[in-house]
């Protein structure tokens, strides 16, 4: 994966799957928990604002605003923590996640932001999973951002020690950065652009006779299952996300100048040398 630069003030959204796409994060009460509780630790460790979560069965979907350019701890420390405490939930000692990088997509503008947010929340509807956000069993913080409720974990006693340094309880609002707009204007659209997004999925399985799998058969899923449909291979990564095209393009101009002062910084770095990178 090529390098990138790491700036304050900027939206993200961060994706991640289990390995061989087992459903190693499956629904059940101490999962739902131990993901909490985890995104919470290392949000509040490295001040990174979540503006909302979805743990799907083999992969979550977490957008972020990175005020201090703290992003790569925060990731690092929240997906190791998780798999740690997944392992030891599931008796497993192998790799949790997969092989492949984190997919991390910087959101360029207001409008990028806004699509991955209603993506995220979404996600159990298009999979065709539930036909309502509400209905997912599992981690959705759609319902707690809309309600300004805040997010509480216990500390998972099947993984942390008891007279150990992780705090006992957890507590975390998802908030909306001023940079995005006001509050309220931005959680009205959200919750208008969700309700479309769930009747356009209802509509579509009325006129195909699809149904969708429903909560009870969600949970009753194993976790060493994963899904029997094909995974593409080989996709383009995305590195930025933006509904304008000469925005994607300029953000992408930007990444390769930093590539290129990033090698020749590192060749320098090599033969003993210090150079400054133009900005």
């Amino acid at each position: 994966m090529p390098p990138r630069p790491v700036l304050p003030r900027q939206f993200y959204l961060i994706t991640r799957r289990c390995t061989q796409r087992q459903l190693l994060l499956r629904p059940d009460p101490e999962t739902n928990n131990a993901f909490t509780y985890c995104l919470i630790v290392a949000a509040l460790r490295y001040r990174i604002d979540v503006l909302l979560s979805c743990a799907m069965s083999n992969h979550h979907h977490t957008v972020i605003y990175d005020r201090d350019g703290r992003y790569p701890e925060f990731v690092e420390h929240f997906h190791k923590l998780l798999a740690r405490s997944q392992n030891a939930l599931r008796g497993r000692w192998e790799n949790f996640w997969s092989s492949e990088q984190v997919c991390v997509v910087r959101l360029i503008d207001r409008d990028a932001v806004m699509d991955k947010l209603v993506y995220t929340a979404t996600n159990p509807v298009q999979d065709h999973l539930v036909d309502r956000v509400h209905h997912w069993p599992g981690v959705n913080g759609l319902a707690a951002l809309l309600a300004g409720r805040s997010l509480r974990a216990r500390r998972p006693r099947h993984f942390f020690r008891p007279d150990g340094p992780m705090p006992d309880e957890v507590e975390m609002r998802f908030t909306i950065p001023p940079a995005l707009g006001p509050e309220a204007k931005v959680l009205a659209e959200l919750r208008e652009r969700v309700q479309a997004v769930e009747v356009e999925h209802d509509a579509e399985r009325r006129r195909t006779g699809r149904r969708v799998l429903g909560r009870r058969a969600v949970l009753q899923q194993s976790w060493r299952g994963y899904p029997s449909s094909v995974e593409p291979r080989r996709n383009l990564r995305p590195q930025v996300a933006s509904r304008s095209k000469w925005h994607r393009i300029e953000a992408l101009l930007r990444n390769r100048a930093f590539i290129e002062d990033y090698i020749r910084a590192r060749d320098a770095w090599r033969e003993g040398n210090v150079v400054v990178a133009e900005t």
